[in-house]
Protein backbone atom coordinates (compact mmCIF):
# COMPACT_ATOMS: atom_id res chain seq x y z
CA UNK A 1 0.00 0.00 0.00
CA UNK A 2 1.35 3.42 -0.95
CA UNK A 3 2.31 5.52 2.06
CA UNK A 4 0.92 8.95 2.87
CA UNK A 5 4.38 10.45 2.33
CA UNK A 6 4.68 8.86 -1.11
CA UNK A 7 1.16 10.01 -1.96
CA UNK A 8 1.86 13.63 -1.04
CA UNK A 9 5.10 13.62 -3.06
CA UNK A 10 3.05 13.09 -6.22
CA UNK A 11 1.95 16.71 -6.11
CA UNK A 12 3.54 18.89 -8.77
CA UNK A 13 2.22 22.36 -8.10
CA UNK A 14 -1.40 22.38 -9.27
CA UNK A 15 -1.13 18.91 -10.86
CA UNK A 16 -0.31 15.34 -9.88
CA UNK A 17 2.64 13.78 -11.71
CA UNK A 18 4.87 10.74 -11.45
CA UNK A 19 6.51 7.85 -13.23
CA UNK A 20 3.66 5.66 -14.47
CA UNK A 21 5.53 2.87 -16.26
CA UNK A 22 8.99 1.34 -16.10
CA UNK A 23 11.44 1.70 -18.94
CA UNK A 24 13.82 4.52 -18.06
CA UNK A 25 16.86 3.35 -16.05
CA UNK A 26 16.97 4.84 -12.57
CA UNK A 27 13.35 5.96 -12.59
CA UNK A 28 11.15 3.81 -10.36
CA UNK A 29 7.39 3.76 -10.85
CA UNK A 30 5.75 6.15 -8.38
CA UNK A 31 2.31 6.78 -9.91
CA UNK A 32 0.98 3.27 -9.34
CA UNK A 33 -2.66 2.32 -10.16
CA UNK A 34 -3.52 2.12 -6.45
CA UNK A 35 -2.46 5.75 -5.98
CA UNK A 36 -4.37 6.90 -9.07
CA UNK A 37 -7.48 5.06 -7.87
CA UNK A 38 -7.38 6.68 -4.45
CA UNK A 39 -6.56 10.14 -5.81
CA UNK A 40 -9.58 9.99 -8.13
CA UNK A 41 -11.71 9.05 -5.15
CA UNK A 42 -10.18 11.93 -3.21
CA UNK A 43 -11.16 14.32 -6.00
CA UNK A 44 -14.73 13.03 -5.84
CA UNK A 45 -14.78 13.71 -2.10
CA UNK A 46 -13.28 17.16 -2.63
CA UNK A 47 -15.77 18.05 -5.37
CA UNK A 48 -18.77 16.83 -3.39
CA UNK A 49 -17.74 19.06 -0.49
CA UNK A 50 -17.14 22.05 -2.78
CA UNK A 51 -20.55 21.69 -4.49
CA UNK A 52 -22.40 20.59 -1.36
CA UNK A 53 -23.50 17.38 -3.08
CA UNK A 54 -23.30 13.68 -2.42
CA UNK A 55 -20.63 11.89 -4.44
CA UNK A 56 -23.41 9.72 -5.90
CA UNK A 57 -24.92 12.87 -7.45
CA UNK A 58 -21.70 13.96 -9.19
CA UNK A 59 -21.05 13.82 -12.94
CA UNK A 60 -17.31 13.72 -13.75
CA UNK A 61 -15.74 13.48 -17.20
CA UNK A 62 -12.41 11.71 -17.76
CA UNK A 63 -10.09 12.17 -20.75
CA UNK A 64 -6.48 11.47 -21.62
CA UNK A 65 -3.70 12.36 -24.03
CA UNK A 66 -1.74 9.91 -26.20
CA UNK A 67 0.55 8.47 -23.51
CA UNK A 68 1.12 4.72 -23.53
CA UNK A 69 0.03 4.46 -19.89
CA UNK A 70 -3.31 6.22 -20.56
CA UNK A 71 -5.38 3.01 -20.57
CA UNK A 72 -4.01 1.79 -17.26
CA UNK A 73 -4.41 5.22 -15.69
CA UNK A 74 -7.95 5.60 -16.96
CA UNK A 75 -9.07 2.28 -15.49
CA UNK A 76 -7.63 3.28 -12.12
CA UNK A 77 -9.42 6.64 -12.25
CA UNK A 78 -12.67 4.92 -13.18
CA UNK A 79 -12.36 2.56 -10.21
CA UNK A 80 -11.78 5.39 -7.77
CA UNK A 81 -14.71 7.45 -9.05
CA UNK A 82 -17.14 4.55 -9.35
CA UNK A 83 -16.23 3.42 -5.85
CA UNK A 84 -17.63 6.76 -4.65
CA UNK A 85 -20.80 6.31 -6.69
CA UNK A 86 -19.90 8.99 -9.25
CA UNK A 87 -21.56 9.07 -12.69
CA UNK A 88 -18.53 8.80 -14.98
CA UNK A 89 -18.22 9.82 -18.63
CA UNK A 90 -15.29 8.51 -20.70
CA UNK A 91 -14.20 11.18 -23.18
CA UNK A 92 -11.34 9.12 -24.62
CA UNK A 93 -8.52 10.98 -26.37
CA UNK A 94 -8.98 14.64 -25.50
CA UNK A 95 -7.14 17.88 -24.79
CA UNK A 96 -6.81 19.50 -21.39
CA UNK A 97 -8.83 22.59 -22.42
CA UNK A 98 -11.59 20.37 -23.84
CA UNK A 99 -11.88 18.61 -20.49
CA UNK A 100 -12.54 21.92 -18.75
CA UNK A 101 -15.08 22.84 -21.42
CA UNK A 102 -17.00 19.64 -20.64
CA UNK A 103 -18.08 21.51 -17.51
CA UNK A 104 -19.09 24.61 -19.50
CA UNK A 105 -20.84 23.16 -22.56
CA UNK A 106 -24.62 23.10 -22.14
CA UNK A 107 -24.75 19.70 -23.83
CA UNK A 108 -22.47 18.12 -21.23
CA UNK A 109 -22.46 20.36 -18.12
CA UNK A 110 -20.29 18.15 -15.94
CA UNK A 111 -19.66 18.88 -12.26
CA UNK A 112 -15.96 18.30 -12.71
CA UNK A 113 -13.39 16.65 -14.94
CA UNK A 114 -10.04 14.87 -14.84
CA UNK A 115 -7.42 15.01 -17.58
CA UNK A 116 -4.80 12.26 -17.61
CA UNK A 117 -1.62 13.89 -18.91
CA UNK A 118 1.95 14.84 -18.05
CA UNK A 119 2.18 17.56 -20.70
CA UNK A 120 5.50 17.34 -22.61
CA UNK A 121 7.31 15.03 -20.18
CA UNK A 122 8.87 11.72 -21.39
CA UNK A 123 6.76 8.70 -22.29
CA UNK A 124 7.16 6.98 -18.91
CA UNK A 125 5.55 9.87 -17.02
CA UNK A 126 1.88 10.60 -16.51
CA UNK A 127 -0.30 12.68 -14.26
CA UNK A 128 -3.70 14.11 -13.41
CA UNK A 129 -5.18 17.57 -13.86
CA UNK A 130 -8.43 18.39 -12.09
CA UNK A 131 -11.12 20.89 -13.07
CA UNK A 132 -14.19 22.42 -11.47
CA UNK A 133 -16.36 25.20 -12.85
CA UNK A 134 -13.79 27.64 -11.39
CA UNK A 135 -11.01 26.18 -13.54
CA UNK A 136 -8.00 24.08 -12.63
CA UNK A 137 -7.43 23.30 -8.97
CA UNK A 138 -5.09 25.50 -6.97
CA UNK A 139 -1.97 24.07 -5.33
CA UNK A 140 -3.68 24.05 -1.93
CA UNK A 141 -6.68 22.23 -3.38
CA UNK A 142 -4.52 19.51 -4.93
CA UNK A 143 -2.92 19.06 -1.52
CA UNK A 144 -6.41 18.65 -0.05
CA UNK A 145 -7.28 16.02 -2.69
CA UNK A 146 -4.12 14.06 -1.86
CA UNK A 147 -4.80 14.33 1.85
CA UNK A 148 -8.29 12.92 1.32
CA UNK A 149 -6.84 10.17 -0.89
CA UNK A 150 -4.40 9.19 1.85
CA UNK A 151 -7.33 8.21 4.07
CA UNK A 152 -9.08 6.08 1.44
CA UNK A 153 -8.65 2.54 0.18
CA UNK A 154 -8.43 1.56 -3.49
CA UNK A 155 -11.70 0.33 -4.99
CA UNK A 156 -12.17 -2.30 -7.69
CA UNK A 157 -15.47 -1.61 -9.43
CA UNK A 158 -16.82 -2.73 -12.81
CA UNK A 159 -16.71 0.03 -15.42
CA UNK A 160 -19.50 -1.48 -17.50
CA UNK A 161 -21.92 1.37 -16.73
CA UNK A 162 -19.63 4.20 -17.85
CA UNK A 163 -21.03 6.55 -20.48
CA UNK A 164 -18.97 7.49 -23.55
CA UNK A 165 -18.67 10.92 -25.17
CA UNK A 166 -16.70 12.11 -28.19
CA UNK A 167 -15.90 15.39 -26.47
CA UNK A 168 -13.29 16.45 -29.00
CA UNK A 169 -16.02 16.71 -31.66
CA UNK A 170 -17.98 19.15 -29.48
CA UNK A 171 -14.84 21.08 -28.70
CA UNK A 172 -13.85 21.28 -32.39
CA UNK A 173 -17.33 22.61 -33.20
CA UNK A 174 -16.90 25.23 -30.49
CA UNK A 175 -13.60 26.36 -32.05
CA UNK A 176 -15.06 26.43 -35.57
CA UNK A 177 -17.84 28.69 -34.32
CA UNK A 178 -15.27 31.04 -32.77
CA UNK A 179 -13.37 31.27 -36.06
CA UNK A 180 -16.52 31.92 -38.06
CA UNK A 181 -17.67 34.59 -35.62
CA UNK A 182 -14.26 36.26 -35.76
CA UNK A 183 -14.38 36.33 -39.56
CA UNK A 184 -18.08 37.30 -39.72
CA UNK A 185 -18.75 34.13 -41.67
CA UNK A 186 -21.36 31.39 -41.69
CA UNK A 187 -20.46 27.86 -40.63
CA UNK A 188 -20.75 26.57 -44.20
CA UNK A 189 -18.99 29.44 -45.97
CA UNK A 190 -15.54 27.80 -45.71
CA UNK A 191 -13.95 31.02 -44.38
CA UNK A 192 -10.43 29.56 -44.33
CA UNK A 193 -10.43 28.68 -48.02
CA UNK A 194 -7.23 30.04 -49.55
CA UNK A 195 -5.32 29.69 -46.27
CA UNK A 196 -2.54 27.10 -46.05
CA UNK A 197 -1.97 26.10 -42.44
CA UNK A 198 0.52 23.47 -41.28
CA UNK A 199 -0.06 21.74 -37.94
CA UNK A 200 2.48 19.84 -35.83
CA UNK A 201 0.75 17.87 -33.07
CA UNK A 202 3.92 16.12 -31.89
CA UNK A 203 1.99 12.81 -31.80
CA UNK A 204 -0.05 14.18 -28.91
CA UNK A 205 -3.75 15.05 -28.77
CA UNK A 206 -3.72 18.04 -31.12
CA UNK A 207 -4.19 16.35 -34.49
CA UNK A 208 -7.92 17.11 -34.37
CA UNK A 209 -7.15 20.79 -35.00
CA UNK A 210 -6.06 19.99 -38.55
CA UNK A 211 -8.81 17.49 -39.40
CA UNK A 212 -11.80 18.70 -37.40
CA UNK A 213 -11.24 22.46 -37.31
CA UNK A 214 -9.12 23.69 -40.23
CA UNK A 215 -10.13 21.22 -42.95
CA UNK A 216 -13.81 21.60 -42.05
CA UNK A 217 -13.53 25.35 -42.68
CA UNK A 218 -11.75 24.99 -46.02
CA UNK A 219 -8.10 25.41 -45.07
CA UNK A 220 -5.36 23.55 -46.91
CA UNK A 221 -3.46 21.53 -44.29
CA UNK A 222 -0.97 19.89 -46.65
CA UNK A 223 2.33 19.31 -44.91
CA UNK A 224 0.84 18.91 -41.45
CA UNK A 225 2.82 16.36 -39.46
CA UNK A 226 2.78 14.02 -36.49
CA UNK A 227 -1.01 14.19 -36.19
CA UNK A 228 -1.31 10.53 -35.23
CA UNK A 229 -1.38 9.87 -31.46
CA UNK A 230 1.74 7.99 -30.37
CA UNK A 231 2.67 8.03 -26.71
CA UNK A 232 6.30 7.16 -27.41
CA UNK A 233 6.67 10.55 -29.15
CA UNK A 234 8.97 9.17 -31.87
CA UNK A 235 9.53 12.37 -33.85
CA UNK A 236 10.31 15.12 -31.36
CA UNK A 237 9.43 16.22 -27.84
CA UNK A 238 5.86 17.59 -27.98
CA UNK A 239 6.91 20.90 -26.49
CA UNK A 240 6.71 24.33 -28.20
CA UNK A 241 9.69 25.45 -26.11
CA UNK A 242 11.91 22.70 -27.51
CA UNK A 243 14.39 23.85 -30.17
CA UNK A 244 14.12 20.64 -32.21
CA UNK A 245 10.32 20.81 -32.17
CA UNK A 246 10.35 24.41 -33.38
CA UNK A 247 12.91 23.58 -36.07
CA UNK A 248 10.64 20.79 -37.27
CA UNK A 249 7.53 22.95 -37.67
CA UNK A 250 9.65 25.74 -39.19
CA UNK A 251 10.95 23.36 -41.85
CA UNK A 252 7.41 22.15 -42.58
CA UNK A 253 6.20 25.72 -43.08
CA UNK A 254 9.06 26.65 -45.40
CA UNK A 255 8.96 23.38 -47.37
CA UNK A 256 5.20 23.69 -47.96
CA UNK A 257 5.16 27.48 -48.43
CA UNK A 258 2.42 27.71 -45.83
CA UNK A 259 0.75 30.88 -44.57
CA UNK A 260 1.15 29.81 -40.95
CA UNK A 261 2.46 26.94 -38.85
CA UNK A 262 1.00 25.95 -35.49
CA UNK A 263 2.59 23.58 -32.99
CA UNK A 264 0.96 22.21 -29.83
CA UNK A 265 2.22 20.43 -26.77
CA UNK A 266 0.90 16.96 -25.89
CA UNK A 267 -2.37 18.04 -24.24
CA UNK A 268 -2.89 21.22 -26.30
CA UNK A 269 -2.84 23.75 -23.49
CA UNK A 270 0.23 25.41 -25.04
CA UNK A 271 1.16 26.46 -28.56
CA UNK A 272 3.63 28.40 -30.66
CA UNK A 273 3.58 29.47 -34.30
CA UNK A 274 5.79 30.01 -37.35
CA UNK A 275 5.26 32.74 -39.96
CA UNK A 276 5.63 32.16 -43.75
CA UNK A 277 9.24 33.42 -43.73
CA UNK A 278 10.18 30.98 -40.96
CA UNK A 279 10.09 33.49 -38.10
CA UNK A 280 9.22 31.68 -34.89
CA UNK A 281 6.40 33.14 -32.82
CA UNK A 282 7.10 31.83 -29.35
CA UNK A 283 8.16 33.16 -25.96
CA UNK A 284 8.26 37.01 -26.06
CA UNK A 285 7.09 37.12 -29.68
CA UNK A 286 3.98 35.07 -28.90
CA UNK A 287 3.13 37.34 -25.98
CA UNK A 288 3.62 40.41 -28.18
CA UNK A 289 1.52 38.92 -30.99
CA UNK A 290 -1.40 38.01 -28.72
CA UNK A 291 -1.26 41.43 -27.06
CA UNK A 292 -1.26 43.16 -30.46
CA UNK A 293 -4.32 41.15 -31.53
CA UNK A 294 -6.17 42.03 -28.32
CA UNK A 295 -5.07 45.68 -28.00
CA UNK A 296 -7.82 47.21 -30.25
CA UNK A 297 -10.53 45.56 -28.15
CA UNK A 298 -8.86 46.27 -24.80
CA UNK A 299 -7.12 49.69 -25.12
CA UNK A 300 -4.88 50.62 -22.21
CA UNK A 301 -5.33 47.22 -20.59
CA UNK A 302 -2.85 45.21 -18.54
CA UNK A 303 -0.99 42.16 -19.84
CA UNK A 304 0.15 39.73 -17.14
CA UNK A 305 3.29 37.71 -17.90
CA UNK A 306 5.80 35.60 -16.05
CA UNK A 307 9.02 37.00 -14.62
CA UNK A 308 11.54 36.08 -17.34
CA UNK A 309 10.17 38.26 -20.13
CA UNK A 310 12.52 40.64 -21.94
CA UNK A 311 12.85 44.38 -21.47
CA UNK A 312 12.19 44.67 -25.21
CA UNK A 313 8.76 43.14 -24.68
CA UNK A 314 7.95 45.74 -22.04
CA UNK A 315 8.99 48.52 -24.42
CA UNK A 316 6.80 47.09 -27.20
CA UNK A 317 3.74 46.59 -25.00
CA UNK A 318 3.93 50.00 -23.40
CA UNK A 319 5.35 52.26 -26.13
CA UNK A 320 3.89 50.66 -29.27
CA UNK A 321 0.61 49.13 -28.05
CA UNK A 322 0.04 51.56 -25.15
CA UNK A 323 -0.71 48.71 -22.79
CA UNK A 324 0.56 48.05 -19.27
CA UNK A 325 3.04 45.22 -18.76
CA UNK A 326 2.56 43.52 -15.39
CA UNK A 327 5.61 41.26 -15.06
CA UNK A 328 4.58 38.77 -12.37
CA UNK A 329 6.01 35.33 -11.56
CA UNK A 330 6.58 31.93 -13.14
CA UNK A 331 3.85 29.28 -13.09
CA UNK A 332 0.83 29.36 -15.38
CA UNK A 333 -1.59 29.22 -12.44
CA UNK A 334 0.20 32.18 -10.86
CA UNK A 335 -0.20 34.43 -13.90
CA UNK A 336 -3.81 33.32 -14.43
CA UNK A 337 -4.75 33.93 -10.81
CA UNK A 338 -3.12 37.36 -10.94
CA UNK A 339 -5.09 38.21 -14.09
CA UNK A 340 -8.31 37.17 -12.35
CA UNK A 341 -7.40 39.24 -9.28
CA UNK A 342 -6.71 42.34 -11.37
CA UNK A 343 -10.01 42.10 -13.22
CA UNK A 344 -11.94 41.63 -10.00
CA UNK A 345 -10.19 44.72 -8.61
CA UNK A 346 -11.31 46.77 -11.61
CA UNK A 347 -8.11 46.65 -13.72
CA UNK A 348 -8.91 45.38 -17.20
CA UNK A 349 -6.56 42.49 -18.00
CA UNK A 350 -7.47 40.41 -21.06
CA UNK A 351 -4.41 38.16 -21.15
CA UNK A 352 -2.31 36.09 -18.76
CA UNK A 353 0.55 34.39 -20.56
CA UNK A 354 3.87 32.70 -19.85
CA UNK A 355 6.90 32.53 -22.11
CA UNK A 356 6.31 28.74 -22.04
CA UNK A 357 3.26 29.20 -24.31
CA UNK A 358 0.61 28.88 -21.59
CA UNK A 359 -1.86 31.65 -22.42
CA UNK A 360 -5.27 32.39 -20.91
CA UNK A 361 -7.78 35.00 -22.04
CA UNK A 362 -10.40 36.58 -19.79
CA UNK A 363 -12.90 36.16 -22.64
CA UNK A 364 -12.28 32.38 -22.56
CA UNK A 365 -12.87 31.52 -18.90
CA UNK A 366 -9.22 32.27 -18.01
CA UNK A 367 -8.44 28.88 -19.53
CA UNK A 368 -4.90 28.25 -20.74
CA UNK A 369 -5.87 26.86 -24.13
CA UNK A 370 -3.36 26.47 -26.95
CA UNK A 371 -6.09 25.83 -29.50
CA UNK A 372 -7.92 29.02 -28.51
CA UNK A 373 -4.71 31.02 -28.92
CA UNK A 374 -4.35 29.37 -32.33
CA UNK A 375 -7.89 30.48 -33.22
CA UNK A 376 -7.04 34.10 -32.41
CA UNK A 377 -3.88 33.88 -34.55
CA UNK A 378 -5.80 32.26 -37.40
CA UNK A 379 -8.44 34.97 -37.44
CA UNK A 380 -5.77 37.68 -37.49
CA UNK A 381 -3.74 35.88 -40.19
CA UNK A 382 -6.79 35.37 -42.41
CA UNK A 383 -7.83 39.01 -42.09
CA UNK A 384 -4.29 40.16 -42.84
CA UNK A 385 -4.06 38.03 -45.98
CA UNK A 386 -7.37 39.33 -47.30
CA UNK A 387 -6.09 42.88 -46.79
CA UNK A 388 -2.79 42.14 -48.51
CA UNK A 389 -0.86 42.38 -45.25
CA UNK A 390 1.31 40.03 -43.21
CA UNK A 391 0.52 38.71 -39.73
CA UNK A 392 4.10 39.52 -38.75
CA UNK A 393 3.40 43.23 -39.30
CA UNK A 394 1.68 43.23 -35.90
CA UNK A 395 5.03 42.77 -34.13
CA UNK A 396 7.38 44.39 -36.65
CA UNK A 397 8.54 46.88 -34.01
CA UNK A 398 9.24 44.28 -31.32
CA UNK A 399 12.89 44.38 -30.34
CA UNK A 400 14.90 41.31 -29.39
CA UNK A 401 17.82 40.83 -26.99
CA UNK A 402 21.15 40.05 -28.63
CA UNK A 403 21.55 36.96 -26.45
CA UNK A 404 20.12 35.18 -23.45
CA UNK A 405 21.15 32.33 -21.17
CA UNK A 406 19.79 30.36 -18.20
CA UNK A 407 21.79 28.63 -15.47
CA UNK A 408 20.29 26.38 -12.80
CA UNK A 409 22.18 26.60 -9.52
CA UNK A 410 21.63 23.46 -7.45
CA UNK A 411 21.00 23.64 -3.72
CA UNK A 412 22.46 20.67 -1.84
CA UNK A 413 23.27 19.69 1.72
CA UNK A 414 20.39 21.47 3.43
CA UNK A 415 17.01 20.13 4.57
CA UNK A 416 15.07 23.37 4.12
CA UNK A 417 15.70 24.36 0.52
CA UNK A 418 13.08 27.12 0.45
CA UNK A 419 14.41 28.84 3.56
CA UNK A 420 17.99 28.60 2.27
CA UNK A 421 16.97 30.02 -1.10
CA UNK A 422 15.12 32.89 0.57
CA UNK A 423 18.26 33.76 2.54
CA UNK A 424 20.38 33.66 -0.62
CA UNK A 425 17.98 36.08 -2.33
CA UNK A 426 17.99 38.44 0.64
CA UNK A 427 21.78 38.60 0.77
CA UNK A 428 22.05 38.73 -3.03
CA UNK A 429 19.83 41.82 -3.12
CA UNK A 430 21.75 43.47 -0.29
CA UNK A 431 25.09 42.82 -2.00
CA UNK A 432 23.80 44.17 -5.31
CA UNK A 433 22.61 47.36 -3.63
CA UNK A 434 25.97 47.79 -1.90
CA UNK A 435 27.70 47.34 -5.28
CA UNK A 436 25.54 50.09 -6.78
CA UNK A 437 23.68 47.74 -9.15
CA UNK A 438 20.11 48.81 -9.90
CA UNK A 439 17.33 46.49 -8.67
CA UNK A 440 14.06 46.28 -10.61
CA UNK A 441 11.01 47.21 -8.56
CA UNK A 442 8.48 45.85 -8.03
CA UNK A 443 9.72 42.30 -8.31
CA UNK A 444 7.16 39.62 -7.57
CA UNK A 445 9.62 36.75 -7.83
CA UNK A 446 13.26 36.66 -6.92
CA UNK A 447 15.68 39.55 -7.50
CA UNK A 448 16.01 41.19 -10.93
CA UNK A 449 19.15 43.26 -11.44
CA UNK A 450 19.32 45.96 -14.10
CA UNK A 451 22.59 46.50 -15.97
CA UNK A 452 23.43 49.07 -18.66
CA UNK A 453 23.34 46.37 -21.34
CA UNK A 454 20.75 43.94 -19.94
CA UNK A 455 19.39 42.22 -16.85
CA UNK A 456 19.72 39.18 -14.59
CA UNK A 457 17.00 37.44 -12.57
CA UNK A 458 17.75 35.04 -9.73
CA UNK A 459 14.76 33.18 -8.29
CA UNK A 460 13.72 29.95 -6.61
CA UNK A 461 12.52 27.09 -8.80
CA UNK A 462 8.82 26.36 -8.45
CA UNK A 463 9.32 22.63 -7.90
CA UNK A 464 13.01 21.68 -7.83
CA UNK A 465 15.90 22.25 -5.37
CA UNK A 466 17.66 24.83 -7.50
CA UNK A 467 17.77 28.54 -8.26
CA UNK A 468 17.37 29.50 -11.94
CA UNK A 469 19.47 32.45 -13.08
CA UNK A 470 18.24 34.10 -16.29
CA UNK A 471 20.39 36.67 -18.08
CA UNK A 472 19.72 38.71 -21.22
CA UNK A 473 21.88 41.28 -22.94
CA UNK A 474 21.36 43.82 -25.70
CA UNK A 475 24.97 43.29 -26.79
CA UNK A 476 26.86 40.23 -27.98
CA UNK A 477 29.12 39.08 -25.19
CA UNK A 478 27.07 40.99 -22.64
CA UNK A 479 25.68 37.90 -20.94
CA UNK A 480 29.20 36.83 -20.02
CA UNK A 481 29.93 40.25 -18.50
CA UNK A 482 26.70 40.18 -16.48
CA UNK A 483 27.29 36.56 -15.42
CA UNK A 484 30.72 37.47 -14.08
CA UNK A 485 29.25 40.25 -11.94
CA UNK A 486 26.41 38.06 -10.69
CA UNK A 487 28.79 35.24 -9.79
CA UNK A 488 30.81 37.66 -7.73
CA UNK A 489 27.69 38.48 -5.72
CA UNK A 490 27.08 34.80 -4.99
CA UNK A 491 30.39 33.87 -3.36
CA UNK A 492 30.35 32.22 0.04
CA UNK A 493 27.06 30.29 -0.22
CA UNK A 494 28.31 26.80 0.63
CA UNK A 495 25.11 24.95 -0.36
CA UNK A 496 24.68 26.76 -3.69
CA UNK A 497 26.54 25.42 -6.74
CA UNK A 498 27.67 28.45 -8.75
CA UNK A 499 30.22 26.49 -10.78
CA UNK A 500 27.73 26.23 -13.67
CA UNK A 501 27.94 29.99 -14.25
CA UNK A 502 30.46 30.20 -17.06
Amino acid sequence: MITTEAMMKLQNGSDVRGVAIAGVPGEDVTLVPEAVNRIAAGFAKFLAKKLNKQTSDLRIAVGHDSRVSAGMMKEAVFGGLLGQGVHVTDCGLASTPAMFMSIIFEDTHMDGSIMITASHLPYNRNGLKFFTVDGGLEKSEVKEVLTLASGLSAMAVSSAAIASLDLIDLYALHLRRKICAGLCSGMYDRPLEGMHIVIDAGNGSGGFFATKVLAELGADTTGSQFLEPDGMFPNHIPNPENADAMASIRKAVLDNKADLGLIFDTDVDRMSAVLPDGEEINRNALIAMMAAILAPDYPGSTIVTDSVTSDELTTFLQDELHLVHHRYMRGYKNVIDECIRLNKAGTVSPLAIETSGHGALSENYYLDDGAYLAVKLLIAATKAKKEGKQLGDLIAKLGHPAEGVEFRLKITGTDDVQAYGADVLKQFEERAAQAGIAIAKPSYEGVRLVFPNGWALLRMSLHDPNMPLNIESREKGGCQQIANQVKGLLTGFEHLDTSVIQ
